[in-house]
């Protein structure tokens, strides 16, 4: 199967920085492509080669089969871009929103009202579709910006940290909406620096770090390739943590974190077996446990172990903004 959005190669430098180093990426259709990594890291100027806004000084891109640069009009047919801030005008109600961006795209007034009135619906915005958008709160001006996008059916949809600035509940609701734009056959290139949106939304995990693909595969690949997994036992005495955390520091071999006000101690450990010797050390002494889990690493755990450092804001770094 052709990939819907592939690079090979792709490198960009800003004056004596750095900005691409050789990325290559793939992205079937129908499927959630995820860029993670800090800001400075890359991700949105590769989303500006991928969208044509930004030319490359080398490698290739292509977007459903068209080179980004010498098929640069082709590309911008297929994709629409949402980026990091929504860019609806905030004067204008919902409705006028889309009907005005129906109409530039050249849909007939008639064709524009009726699917701006589909995108309110599908969005959870029909009720606030006759506001003024100033009136809307983030997670509504986020929904209404990515519902703009879909207006002219775009193949491929760039999503530039979509949920930047909402909060916890608005970040769901985003989430959900991404997930309703890919079941309805969409192919989306989604930039992040949150680990958990990249978990719950990617099909692959593109990991970038100093504008190079450091790592790539499933949220499930990635985690399997630090080799090992997570412990976390508490006892139903809080008055036992210690003795829980001296146990399972003999069988692991490691000292684990120990969390005083919820009782939790965390080990990492590379055979699953101890976690039964553990349970078996906890019997002899007598100590019931009310929590005794062995999970795959997180997503953060997975960033730190490829990269040396945690999936964050590098101050010492290039911005995003610079690198764009």
């Amino acid at each position: 199967m052709t990939p819907v959005i592939e690079a090979r190669g792709l490198t960009k430098a800003f004056g004596a920085t750095r900005a691409l180093a050789g990325v290559d990426l793939e992205a079937e259709r129908g499927r959630v492509l995820a860029l993670l990594g800090p800001n400075g890291a890359g991700k949105t100027t590769i989303v500006r080669v991928l969208s044509t806004l930004l030319k490359p000084d080398g490698g290739q891109a292509r977007v459903c089969g068209y080179d980004v640069v010498a098929d640069a009009v082709q590309v911008r047919q297929l994709l629409a871009l949402t980026g990091q801030y929504a860019s609806v005008d905030d004067e204008l109600t919902g409705t006028e929103n889309l009907v005005m961006i129906s109409r530039l795209l050249g849909f007939g007034r008639a064709e524009a009202k009726a699917r701006s009135g589909q995108l309110l619906r599908r969005f959870d915005l029909a009720d606030a579709a006759k506001r003024a958008v100033k009136t809307y709160s983030g997670g509504m001006r986020r929904r209404l910006d990515l519902a703009a996008s879909l207006l002219g059916n775009p193949e491929v949809l760039f999503l530039d940290e979509p949920t930047t600035g909402l909060d916890p509940r608005a970040r769901l609701q985003m989430w959900d909406t991404v997930r309703a734009v890919v079941a309805a056959g969409t192919t989306v290139l989604l930039t992040t620096q949150y680990l958990d949106e990249a978990d719950e939304l990617a099909d692959q995990i593109a990991v970038i770090d100093h504008g190079e693909v450091v790592a790539s595969g499933t949220p499930a690949e990635l985690k399997a390739r630090t080799g090992t997994q997570t412990l976390a036992v508490r006892a139903a005495d809080r008055a036992l943590t210690q003795r829980v955390a001296m146990a399972v520091a003999d069988i692991a071999g490691v000292r684990p974190e120990v969390h005083d006000e919820t009782g939790l101690v965390m080990a990492t450990v590379s055979d699953p077996a101890m976690a039964a010797a553990v349970v078996r050390r906890l019997d002899d002494e007598g100590i019931v446990a009310a929590e005794l889990t062995l999970r795959l690493p997180s997503l953060d755990e997975v960033f730190l172990t490829l990269t040396g450092h945690r999936a964050e804001n590098d101050a010492a770094g290039l911005t995003e903004g610079r690198a764009a």
